[in-house]
């Protein structure tokens, strides 16, 4: 059995992201979701009350994948993902992703991780489980 390339409390490099209009009307367009909340300004406004458009909570949980799969490279595989959305997010935000090693056994390891809005508000956690390539 060879060692695990990670320990328990390494961290994955901070990654920030920033919305714009077209990204959220394209990201909903691919995904079939025809909420306006995320298009439709004046819609989001008047109809539902929040200040801006709102950055999708699958989308956030896609850019927090992207951070798994850029650290894991040809390293390994993400075996297992779950994100949960603990506070809007609007375009204009600028999130901040970060993670952390959690756990390490001889099947891989499970990351921690969260997007943080500007004002250090989490909107977004996560819990990845990981698998490494066997070692020649």
């Amino acid at each position: 059995m060879s060692r695990l390339p990670v320990a328990v409390g390494d961290t994955l490099e901070t990654r920030r992201f920033e919305a714009d209009s077209v990204q959220l009307f394209l990201y909903n367009a691919a995904i079939w979701n025809p909420h306006r909340i995320h298009y439709d300004l004046p819609y989001t406004q008047q109809a539902e009350g929040h200040p801006q458009l709102l950055i999708d909570g699958p989308l956030q949980g896609d850019w927090l994948t992207q951070m798994v799969e850029e650290w894991l490279g040809e390293h390994g595989v993400l075996a297992s993902f779950t994100y949960s959305n603990r506070l809007a997010a609007y375009l204009g935000d600028v999130l901040t992703g970060a993670g952390q090693v959690t756990e390490c056994d001889e099947q891989g390891a499970t990351l921690s991780l969260t997007l943080n809005n500007q004002n250090d508000k989490t909107t977004t956690v996560a819990t990845a489980r990981v698998r490494f390539q066997a070692r020649a």
